[in-house]
């Protein structure tokens, strides 16, 4: 299942007195202009990230292997929810044509609507609306009796899903039946019946267990979840279940390398449901309390864990300002080496990470980490990016940009460890959260969507750019279907962000 907060890691306290000084404030620069050459080393990456999806996607049922190239055999669904988002993206950017973009689209929501859904272990993809977090990519049931019926990996797709909807506003019958198609997979999802009686959701189900003992509480990839289940019409939550999910947030926030943020120890927690949604300038109820929106305390984590690395408790290899970046992704394995003189354990894929949750950190590097952080924090990410690729780019970069990780600490002999294969859900904060920042194309489409902006509402966020009085207590009505709205594309730049406070 997804790697989250309550998961248990060996962890390592925060060494607090090395903590160097606060930075000053920094607003988020803007775009850089065309033809310089962070612009074309951008472009470039953003490319070749959306040929992965392109490639990796199976054009008669557009289901996406999890990693790629790989002799893995089965198909993630959070994959396909990055790819949805991935064919409009392509689109705009002229990639593939729109009615490229429409084929694929139209057969991913088509063969996900046809999928069987139901209890049996081993003849369906999903039940209640919810889909397996892994797929056989032949047949498109459950891969194995070992994965679970996965609420996190449900809502990326279904970001996905809405991102189609809220896209393709064309008056076509393809672009129609689109909009329709995915308005029919979202309200399908039950949310109601993953909410357990605390009214927290589970992460999952299965057959042959029920729901799993884990839940989603706490800051973390969980926040996506319960927006899209307010915003549901149909089998959606109340507004107690954000309240569940924000109930151990003051436990996590606090210093951590000179920024005071709420704490989630990988980046992706914080790069996921920012991928999908603009969080500049709302504010529920405790970020209101705190004086922060989610976009700023995200911006803070990323300064931290550049912090962390120029600071290097570790002491592994490469670390600095411009190479930094823990996140969830592959490792060179379970394997302790010998390093000046002294023992050094290393890990598989796992969920690395630095902040006041835990530290998890064995030397390796996931460019997805720095890349996907770029809309918050371009004037610290651009830097290592283009130093990343100077240093180690003919070992890390390639057809389909940065592979998931590498480790200068792990030497096999003659060189450090470095990834071959490319995960989904790493290529997808890198695609997405470029093209928010290049143009805000992907928020900007989200913000049109019915049910994002009431999952908002419902869990009392307001300002920014939703309405002054939020919608907190009343059960959500049917929305107006996409189908009559403007189908222009705001290209805003980023305003800068806002000051800590």
């Amino acid at each position: 299942m997804f790697l989250s907060a309550v998961l248990c890691c060996t962890s390592a306290p925060p060494v607090w007195a090395a903590t160097p000084a606060a930075p000053a404030p920094v607003a988020a620069s803007t775009p850089i202009g065309t033809g310089t050459a962070d612009s074309i080393m951008v472009g470039d990456l953003e490319r070749r990230t959306f040929q992965w999806f392109w490639d990796a996607g199976d054009p008669r049922t557009g289901l996406i292997p999890d990693r790629y190239p790989s002799p893995q055999t089965l198909s993630s669904v959070a994959s396909v929810g990055f790819g949805l988002t991935a064919y409009g993206i392509g689109a705009e950017r002229g990639y593939i044509t729109r009615a490229q973009a429409v084929q694929r689209t139209l057969a991913t929501l088509r063969y996900l609507m046809q999928s069987p859904q139901n209890d049996s272990p081993d003849k369906a993809t999903g039940y209640h609306g919810f889909y397996y977090h892994f797929l056989d990519r032949t047949t498109g049931l459950r891969f194995n009796r070992d994965i679970e019926l996965s609420s996190i990996d449900t809502s990326l797709l279904m970001q996905g899903v809405l991102f189609a909807q809220a896209y393709y506003t064309g008056n076509t019958a393809p672009e129609r039946e689109i909009r329709a198609l995915a308005d029919k997979l979202y309200q399908r999802v039950d949310w109601q019946w993953m909410r357990r009686p605390d009214n927290r959701l589970s992460m999952g189900w299965s057959p042959e267990h029920q729901f799993i003992p884990n839940y989603w509480e706490g800051y973390s990839e969980g926040m996506m979840a319960y927006i899209l289940g307010l915003g549901a019409p149909t089998h959606g939550l109340e507004p107690a279940s954000w309240q569940a999910w924000l109930a151990t947030n003051n436990q996590r926030w606090g210093d951590y390398y000179g920024q005071t943020f709420l704490n989630f120890a990988p980046l992706f927690g914080h790069q996921y449901t920012h991928a999908w949604i603009d969080f500049r300038g709302l504010h529920d109820a405790w970020a209101r309390e705190k004086q922060i929106d989610y976009f700023e305390n995200s911006r803070r984590a990323v300064y931290a864990q550049q912090a962390y690395a120029i600071a290097n408790p570790g002491k592994w290899q490469g670390y600095s300002a411009t190479t930094w970046g823990l996140t969830a992704c592959d490792g060179p394995g379970d394997a302790t080496q010998q390093i000046d003189g002294q023992p050094r354990h290393f890990l598989a894929y796992s969920a690395r990470g630095a902040g006041r949750d835990y530290t998890q950190d064995d030397g390796t590097i996931a460019p997805t980490a720095a890349a996907g952080s770029i809309a918050f924090a371009p004037e610290i990410v651009l830097p290592t990016l283009r130093d990343m690729k100077a240093r180690y780019g003919q070992q890390i970069y390639g057809r389909y940009g940065f592979v998931d990780a590498f480790n200068p600490s792990f030497h096999d002999g003659k060189t450090f460890w470095t990834d071959h294969e490319y995960l989904g859900i790493d290529q997808g904060p890198i695609l997405l959260m470029i093209e928010n920042w290049r143009s805000g194309l992907v928020w900007n489409v989200m913000k049109r969507s019915p049910y994002i902006r009431t999952g908002l509402e419902r869990a009392g966020f307001e300002g920014g750019w939703l309405p002054a009085a939020p919608v907190t207590a009343t059960a959500p009505q049917p929305a107006t279907p996409p189908a009559a709205m403007d189908g222009a594309h705001a290209s805003a730049v980023l305003p800068a962000a806002p000051h800590p406070s």
